[in-house]
């Protein structure tokens, strides 16, 4: 799943991690922003992009994934498991930084000499794991790829807008479009914009991505061996391009490990390494741990209540404000993430507003504080002849947090005169919710992560689009779609920002999703091992090249 599957931004995305995802604030890489929410003792927290760089190099490392990843195909890779995995091992056009900035990758610049079109100049000399040489057939392979119907990707509406992918040189790109989207191009720096050799995904046909396929991509790591049902063995690659992120590391094992109880275990014991998404109902113990340390790194998430269907109980907006209205998320916060957050204002977190960081907290200002009012829920419930309607919510042990939300939602409904069913499903099956509209069958809500991939929360907003692939309830607002459609062709950043700042402004006054809380990205190193990145960009930015020894 996504540990709590994220909501693609592109949706972004979706799928999930833990409920422990989402963000307070971003810095500057190195800086930190200290919250002191609490006097307990524990909720006091400061958020870091980055942890202490390492002293040196170590043979391996192992790390933490609570789910096998389904596959390794980038166009597929649409949560955590998998893009955890795939940020070492693929790259893109352009680079997410851990403090949330894009620079150049596999593209060394892009141009935009009209409003239709891209022009993107690669880098030389860069080679695939197998020795070939990445050239502009390759790029043009791997995103056409994403538009093709026979992939199924989970990104193909990010190209919604693309006329033509073609080769006008032979390290250069051009994209033609339908309609102007700036979008697109930052989406590049994400899952969109892998990319992968031609050769390759042609060779392994419909076996790419699995165990038995494989890939065949350009960054610091390779796979060296997928045992299925244990875990995935990364090797260093010799011949990485970018000597800034020669790996520390020789090998990196990523073992997989369901039970949130367990990873903490086998990271107290040492038996694993570290791992991202440290499970809130182990922050207590794993903070007061000798054997390592939790680390809060910025994130572009927020934990949402998506509404999965809007033909049931919760098609009706006074049910869905009256279902808001009756959380109590200060105690969600609590106890969903061991008290480290703040209640959501917005179903995008603060930290995805990177694109003009200097006017998020105006539009954060502007937006009505979230009410927890049980009487006058109960009243809305009643106008809209509610009384008794059943609302079917899925949960999941993936994680600790899904069941303590689910929980939380239910006594909400019941004070109201909402009838809230708990609907256990598997861990897989949670994370279909995300990518297979038949598994949404008869479920009108779920909790998830939504966050960006990029410093845009235009992103974000685009999965809420008439039509788009995150759009779960296919909930459809006219004044919402136009709207967009201005925005995504704003070159301007700020003009885009404000822009964005009205749809946000649509979506929490008609709650396609209500907000939960947003609470700081998390990693837990063991005593031995450093530099990790802190943060949310650990989806896309090479991270296991940066950890080595810690003494």
């Amino acid at each position: 799943m996504r540990l709590l599957p994220r909501r693609p931004a592109t949706t972004t995305l979706l799928a999930i991690g833990a409920l422990l995802v989402a963000t307070t604030a971003t810095s500057c890489s190195g800086a930190t922003t200290k919250r002191t929410d609490g006097t307990d003792g524990t909720s006091g927290y400061q958020v870091t992009a980055l942890t202490p760089a390492a002293k040196g190099t170590i043979p391996s490392f192992s790390w933490s994934l609570y789910a096998e990843p389904q596959s390794l195909d980038y166009a597929l890779a649409y949560d955590y498991p998998p893009n955890t995995v795939l940020a070492n091992v693929c790259e893109q056009l352009f680079r997410v930084t851990p403090d949330m900035r894009i620079e150049p990758g596999l593209a060394l610049k892009s141009a935009n000499p009209d409003p239709l079109t891209w022009v993107y100049t690669l880098r030389e000399g860069v080679r695939f794991h197998d020795g070939g040489t990445m050239t502009a057939e390759d790029v043009v392979a791997s995103l056409n790829r994403q538009m093709d119907p026979a992939t199924g990707s989970s990104w193909a509406s990010a190209f919604k807008n693309v006329a033509s992918i073609s080769a006008s040189g032979p390290l250069e790109v051009t994209i033609r479009l339908t309609k102007s989207d700036v979008l697109l191009d930052e989406l590049l720096a994400a899952s969109p914009g892998t990319i992968e050799s031609a050769a390759y995904l042609a060779r392994a046909g419909k076996d790419y991505g699995s165990p038995k396929g494989g890939v065949d991509c350009t960054g610091p790591y390779a796979i060296d061996n997928w045992s299925q049902g244990e875990s995935i063995t990364l090797k260093r690659n010799p011949a990485y391009w970018d000597k800034s992120l020669t790996p520390k590391a020789d090998s990196v094992k990523f073992v997989f490990i369901p039970d949130s109880a367990a990873r903490a275990n086998g990271w107290l014991s040492s038996a694993v390494d570290g791992g991202y998404m440290v499970p809130s109902s182990s922050l207590t113990q794993l903070r007061g741990s000798s054997q390592g340390k939790v680390w809060f790194g910025p994130n572009t998430a927020a934990a949402d209540l998506a509404v999965l269907s809007l033909q049931g109980a919760l098609g009706d907006l006074k049910v869905r404000q009256a279902l808001s209205m009756a959380l109590d998320r200060d105690g969600i916060v609590k106890s969903a993430a061991g008290g480290i957050g703040v209640p959501a204002k917005a179903p995008a977190a603060q930290g995805a507003w990177a694109l003009v960081p200097e006017r998020t907290a105006g539009y954060y200002a502007d937006l009505p504080a979230p009410v927890h009012d049980v009487d006058a829920a109960r009243r809305l419930v009643q106008e809209a002849g509610a009384s008794g309607r059943k609302v079917v919510m899925a949960t999941s042990s993936l994680a600790p947090e899904i069941s303590v939300v689910g929980n939380a939602v239910q006594a909400a409904g019941r004070q109201i005169g909402l009838d809230v069913e708990l609907r256990p499903v598997s861990p897989d099956a949670y994370s279909a919710l995300f990518t297979d509209p038949a598994a949404r069958a008869g479920i009108d809500l779920v909790v998830t992560n939504g966050y960006d991939n990029t410093p845009d929360p235009l992103e974000f907003y685009q999965s809420l689009h008439t039509g788009d692939f995150g759009n779960y309830a296919n909930w459809s607002n006219p004044e919402f779609d136009a709207l967009y459609d201005q925005a995504v062709a704003a070159a301007d950043p700020a003009a885009r920002a404000d822009l964005t700042a009205r749809l946000q402004q649509i979506a929490v006054r008609e709650l396609p999703s209500i907000p939960l809380y947003e609470a700081p990205f998390s990693v837990f190193l063991g005593s031995r091992v450093t530099g990790a990145p802190a943060g949310i960009a650990q989806l896309y930015y090479p991270w296991a090249a940066t950890i080595g020894s810690a003494r």
